[in-house]
């Protein structure tokens, strides 16, 4: 009878403690779900994260943050922004968004030194955090510390996937004062993962190409590697732009030693997604045209349809007044003399100076000849081969293997 009563008292026990047990390990359940519901819907909705889970630092950081950056904040919502702020780093000292939110929050109250010791903090934390580093670059630049502003773009670019899209305009724009681009290029020389998109955004996007272009010259004395196409799309932007003597400065940098007062490349040797308007470029807006490659040096290539007219190669000349002489070779030209293709030059503007015919290739060999006078007045001229229309079902096609335009004896 004894040892069924101290049975019963043991299960009674045990079913005491299991019972206990049971419902800790609920409350931990229901405890660890709130958290994790409450950590996923952090991004998406802070407050009712922060409902949720009260004492998680990470989410009243966010929090905190929102009612920071919210335009429509009232000064309540910034004083429980900071509170939420200080809980945060209280309830977790790496909460590195807190620390970046108090810290705006100082710089909108106007305590600069309590800002910057807040945002050190928070890069002592994590160099990652990117509102950090924004707050950084404008604190460098409002004390003229170009060096130090620069070294922050630096590291919000190394560090965050969507820096480029906010940082590259301003940089592109930032380098039309010299000490910046100076001091850009000395960054650039240290080569960073971003150097080579930044330099093809500035070539393509930049507002001053006239800046863009100094900082491309800076970089090519630095010995910093810059891509012929971005070089020679530099040289295009400039031009269009109406700087023709900074453009043409750009090209000298490109190809040393290129002739002023003549046309380059005769041979068709360069390859054309090199290429700048100064040098040959193929046409596409009429017929069809290109510049391909051959055992020595290349030819240019072309076709146009039956009925229609235009240009099917161009280069941009800088040539001073005087009179000219082109020369050449063509092949398979078929058109009788005045039927066929022609060269014209003419002033950067319309005016046109004169045309040469190229008769046909079975004629002399293929060579053709003619004469150019340049005006003063006309500083940008545009060499074209022109393709005359045929009624021809074929259309017409034929080759350019040589053309040069130089001064004549």
């Amino acid at each position: 009878m004894a040892g069924r009563s101290r049975v019963a008292r043991r299960s009674g026990a045990e079913w005491s403690v299991r019972i206990g047990l049971a419902l800790a390990t609920l409350v931990l359940g229901y405890l660890v779900v709130t958290a994790t519901l409450a950590y996923a819907l952090r991004n998406g909705d802070p407050e009712r994260a922060h409902a949720m889970a009260p004492h998680d630092g990470r989410i009243a950081a966010l929090l905190s943050e929102k009612l920071t950056t919210d335009a429509d904040a009232t000064p309540r919502d910034r004083a429980r922004a900071v509170a939420l702020g200080k809980q945060a780093l209280r309830d977790d000292a790496t909460a590195v968004i807190a620390a970046s939110s108090l810290g705006l929050n100082a710089d909108m109250a106007g305590d600069q030194s309590h800002a910057r010791a807040l945002f050190g903090y928070a890069e002592t934390l994590s160099r990652r955090d990117l509102a950090t580093q924004l707050w950084a670059i404008e604190d460098a630049v409002a004390r003229g510390d170009v060096p130090g502003a620069l070294r922050h773009y630096d590291t919000a670019l190394r560090t965050s996937a969507k820096a480029s899209t906010l940082l590259f305009p301003v940089l592109a724009s930032a380098i039309a004062t010299p000490e910046v681009r100076t001091n850009l290029v000395r960054t650039l020389a240290r080569k960073p993962e971003w150097s080579v998109h930044f330099i093809g955004y500035a070539v393509d996007e930049g507002s001053d190409p006239r800046a863009t272009a100094a900082l491309l010259a800076g970089l090519q004395r630095a010995g910093v590697p810059v891509a012929p196409s971005w070089r020679a799309g530099m040289v295009n932007r400039l031009l269009d732009a109406g700087f023709a003597a900074e453009s043409w400065a750009a090209y000298a940098r490109l190809r040393p030693g290129a002739p002023r007062n003549a046309s380059r490349d005769p041979d068709f040797a360069l390859d054309p997604a090199n290429a700048s308007r100064f040098d040959w470029l193929a046409v596409q807006d009429s017929g069809s045209a290109s510049i391909l490659p051959r055992a020595k040096g290349g030819l240019a290539q072309y076709s146009m349809p039956s009925g229609s007219t235009g240009a099917v190669l161009q280069q941009v000349q800088m040539l001073p007044p005087g009179n000219y002489r082109i020369d050449g070779q063509s092949a398979n030209v078929t058109q009788p003399a005045g039927a066929g293709p022609y060269w014209s030059l003419a002033c950067r503007g319309g005016r046109e100076l004169g045309r040469v015919d190229v008769g046909p290739s079975a004629a002399s060999n293929g060579a053709f000849s003619g004469r150019f006078s340049v005006p003063a007045g006309c500083p940008v001229q545009t060499l074209s081969l022109i393709v005359r229309a045929t009624d021809a079902i074929g259309g017409s096609e034929g080759e350019i293997h040589r053309a040069i335009l130089r001064t004549a004896g």
